[in-house]
């Protein structure tokens, strides 16, 4: 394992003047394009579901909240296949680079953006709080801006920050579930697709995908062992299995809703 002053080399190495400038202005970007995101939500939502101007102060708060999550979740989630799926950026056989170490200027912005997003929505959460989520909520995203970050100074590991990034693809499920309900559509054909739909979407990318990442990571051991030393080491071996642990937790009261759900279909027919 390399030392504390090889560890830091990197960071250095990697931190050039551009590129924190760049990072600034992403960082940026992402808080901008969430306050578009809310803004355009109040706008829009008026026009497709008449009940909006009706509702509760606090019930428009989290409808446009989730607006701009639901915006970011397809913004991460589409830029995270694009470089796992469709570039050789991580290919174990285009480059002689260590995967751990490959990064590129626009895997950089994607990741500032959505820090820009994070720093965002736990604003508003600490906030109003406890009215956009609990301590869970706030757990998730402190943890993801501690470990986007720390990837984004070394230009390590966002491999494995991109898959992660990746499971927010279940976001617009949940957040429909959660538009649906407060439009009294809770028994609509709508709601109980969606339900399976984010039934099967948090299996294959929270909970499939995850042991997927604990399998790279076993395999490419040589590799995280050269993370630099000792933050960025302890932090991957910690916080995939905390967010998995909370992954597992929602999976499970997802499971227990499509159950019951399901369960009331059948009696009722």
């Amino acid at each position: 394992m390399m030392d504390g002053n090889m560890g830091y080399s990197i960071i250095a190495d990697h931190a050039t003047s551009s590129n924190q400038i760049r990072w600034l202005v992403s960082v940026f970007g992402g808080i901008v394009m969430c306050k578009i995101a809310y803004e355009l939500t109040g706008v829009i939502s008026p026009l497709i579901f008449k009940g909006f101007l009706k509702l509760e102060n606090k019930q428009k708060l989290e409808w446009k909240n989730r607006g701009f999550s639901t915006f970011h979740a397809l913004f991460a989630a589409i830029g995270s296949m694009y470089f796992l799926v469709f570039t050789d950026l991580f290919d174990e056989d285009s480059k002689e680079e260590l995967i751990i170490n490959r990064s590129s200027a626009a895997s950089d912005t994607l990741l500032g953006m959505s820090i820009g997003y994070f720093f965002s929505d736990l604003a508003m959460i600490i906030w109003t709080y406890p009215t956009l989520g609990g301590l869970e909520y706030i757990m998730h995203h402190g943890l993801s801006l501690f470990a986007i970050i720390q990837s984004l100074v070394s230009g390590q590991v966002q491999f494995y920050i991109l898959i992660v990034l990746f499971t927010e693809i279940t976001t617009p499920f949940v957040n429909l579930r959660w538009y649906l309900d407060v439009a009294g559509k809770k028994n609509s054909t709508l709601y109980l697709l969606n339900g399976v739909a984010m039934f099967i979407g948090w299996l294959v990318a929270r909970v499939i995908l995850f042991v997927f990442l604990f399998y790279h990571l076993f395999t490419h051991s040589d590799q995280v062992k050269l993370v630099f030393y000792p933050l960025g080491y302890y932090t991957l071996l910690t916080i995939p299995p905390m967010l998995a642990m909370m992954n597992l937790f929602w999976f499970w009261k997802i499971a227990k809703g499509m159950i019951k759900t399901l369960t009331k279909l059948r009696k009722q027919s």
